[in-house]
Formats: C-alpha cells, structure tokens, sequence
C-alpha cells in the first residue's frame, strides 16, 4: 500500500506490550505512520512489561537490544509507539546516541507536513510548540551558564530562560490568530443557520476514505491518497442531494464539510490546537461517520473515533456509519434503519460509487426531518447553486 521512501531516515520502531491490547493492529499502524513521515521502516523490536520503566521506558535489557539493532541496520532514528516523557527521552539519547522520538512527535511531524492552509500550518505550529516546551532543555544543557560579552551583559538571563520566554510569545501570538480566524467561522455559521441549511461533517478513523467520499459526492478534488493523515484543513461545500437534484436540477440543499481524521490515542495537543476547527463537528447537525469495512481493526477504530468526539463535545450529534470500502469486501450497498426507522448505517464505496444514491436520499431525508418539508428554503435559487458549485 505505501511504497518504501528513496531517501530519508532509517527507523527502528519500538512496540511494548503494556496490557493494552491490540498490539498486532498498534505496530502496523505504526509502520504506517513512519512512512507517512518518510522514514524507511529497518527493524521492529518488541517486548512485554507491566508498566513502562521510569528511566529508560523500555528497561536497560530492551534498550541495549534496540542499539543492537540500530547498529546491526545502520538506523538513525527510534520511533516508540507510546508517550514517552521528557526525561525518558533524554536518558534514551544519552544511552542510544541517536534521535529518539515518541508517537505525539510522530504525529506532530506528519501534520506539519500535510499542512496546506494559513489555518492548518499555525494550529499545528502551535501544537509543535506547545509539546516543545516540556523538551526545551535537551538542547540546551551546554547554554546553562549565563549569557556575556559586549551588548549582552545585564539582567544575567539564562539562554534557556530566553528561549522560553520567546517560545510563549509565540504560542499567545499563534493563539491570537487563531482565535480571529475562529470569530470568521462563527460568522459563516451563523449565516448558515439563518438559511437553515442541513450542516453535515464527515468523520472517521484516518485512512478511512472520508475525502474520497467528500469529492464522490460533491466533485471537489479535496486532496485524497492512501495515507494517514491525507486531509488536515477543513474543506465545505454546498450539495443538493434527493431524488429532486437527480431528475429536476433540484434537491435539498446541505453543507458537507471534510474534516482531519482521528487515531487511537490522538495527541491532547493536537485536539487542542485543532479545537476551532474540529469545533465545526460538534455544531454540526449531522456526522457521517466514515467506517473503513475492510479493516479487521474497524471496531476498535469507531471507539477511537467515539472518544475523539465525546472529547471535543460532539458526543451527542447525531451519527449515520457509513460503511465504506464495500468494493473490498463484496458486500452490497444497502440502507439499515434502527428504531423508529431511522437510518443507523449505509454500504456504499466512494471509490466504486456504489451505493452514493442511498447516501444522497437518506441525506435529503434527514434535512426534511430537520428542517420541515419547506424545500423551497433548502434548494436554493438556480443562482445560488452556480456559485456554490
């Protein structure tokens, strides 16, 4: 699925088994995140404890089998699928002698790649610093004496201190901005509530096609590969959906907005960073939770999804699964009504297509239910639809 990099770091990933379950579905998904990042993945150790060492996390018998490997491959980087602490990751640099990273900076590395809008790169800058500052003394531990010379003599600061200083007038300065681009989304929402426009997000594990399903429906050319993590910038557009928009050039208008993907044990920087936007999920009216049907490991991952959502607040919006990827699993596309026969679940593959008109109506439904069966609100004018298509 991913090919290998041409050039790039050498990894030795890190998978310990500390009671957590899943371990077989953790380490691959690890691999997966290496590669999204660039890294050539060398050589995976694992080992079992029943909880992590306070020094060196992994105890001095697993980390001297990790420098065997990092010598045996030539590696230049471990990756530890687990948080490790500040001082776990010293006292692993010292003993190892090479870079060591944890799956927050993993994740962090990857989102400042993928980063495409002015938004998208200041929230991930200001997860980036906000983990940063826990760290800060790594680099600096031969700067502790006081600064000197000509034009720096004075009040005596440390260079660390300076540097601290100058790294939180970067996060109030990114909070700032942040938090102006926020007071603009609310405008725009408000908007779209007085129009009383169907708002409909769509979420979902990472990788499991929601941009794939958002350019389907509404011929966007969201950016969509077979990454983790391929989508990070919020994109809505406006889709007219029923059997009106089909036959009639009419329909029931909706907002569909494509949304940065969740992963098990997502870090608590990144959710905060990303709040504004992931915001526009718990105001919306409806999720589409986008379910990757081939994965063994799909349970799991709409738990995963679940608690991302109950942590941003958007626990009680209401959910339609969206079984996803039936090309892969030969199941046919179908509707699956719960109580009251309300809708609980669509199959359908986005790649394929099939299955995309059950989404449209069961859509065009709930905005009826929502809204009232007044579809001259909710179409629009032939004007409104050509700007904005």
């Amino acid at each position: 699925m991913f090919e290998r990099p041409a050039s790039g770091e050498r990894a030795i990933l890190v998978q310990l088994d500390l009671g957590q379950g899943a371990i077989d579905e953790r380490l691959s998904e690890l691999e997966l995140l290496a590669l999204s990042a660039g890294a050539s993945v060398e050589a995976v150790v694992q080992g079992r404890r029943a909880a992590p060492d306070a020094k060196l996390f992994a105890g001095s018998g697993k980390v001297q089998e990790i420098g065997e490997a990092l010598r045996a491959h030539g590696a230049d980087i471990v990756i530890f699928n687990h948080a490790l602490s500040p001082a776990q990751q010293r006292n692993l640099e010292r003993v190892l002698e090479c870079m060591v990273i944890d799956r927050t900076a993993l994740i962090l590395d990857i989102f400042a790649q993928r980063a495409r809008s002015h938004e998208g790169k200041l929230q991930v800058e200001l997860a980036q610093l906000e983990h940063l500052s826990t760290r800060l003394v790594r680099g600096w531990t031969h700067l502790e004496r006081q600064k000197g010379g000509i034009g720096l003599r004075g009040p005596g600061e440390k260079q660390l201190e300076t540097d601290r200083r100058l790294l939180g007038n970067r996060v109030k300065m990114l909070k700032s901005r942040l938090a102006q681009i926020e007071k603009q989304r609310k405008v725009r929402r408000r908007a779209r509530e007085r129009r009383d426009v169907l708002s409909v997000s769509l979420v979902g594990y990472t990788n499991a096609g929601k941009s794939t399903l958002f350019n389907a429906l509404t011929k966007a050319g969201a950016y969509a590969a077979d990454q983790l993590f391929a989508t990070l910038d919020t994109t809505s557009r406006r889709l007219y959906v029923g059997a009106e928009a089909r036959s009639e050039g009419g329909g029931v208008s909706v907002v569909l907005s494509d949304t940065v993907g969740f992963i098990r044990d997502l870090p608590h920087a990144l959710v905060a960073a990303f709040q504004a936007t992931l915001e526009e999920t718990a105001q919306a009216d409806l999720l589409l939770h986008v379910v990757d049907s081939a994965s063994e490991d799909r349970d799991a991952q709409i738990e995963a999804v679940n608690q991302v959502l109950a942590e941003i607040g958007a626990a009680e919006v209401p959910q339609i699964l969206v079984w996803n990827k039936i090309d892969l699993t030969r199941a046919a596309p179908a509707v699956e009504r719960g109580d009251c026969a309300k809708i609980r679940r669509i199959f359908l593959s986005a790649r394929s297509g099939e299955g995309l008109d059950l989404l449209r109506d069961a859509l065009a439904e709930v905005a009826r239910q929502t809204f009232g069966d007044n579809t001259d609100r909710l179409a629009g004018t032939d004007d409104e639809r050509r700007q904005e298509t």
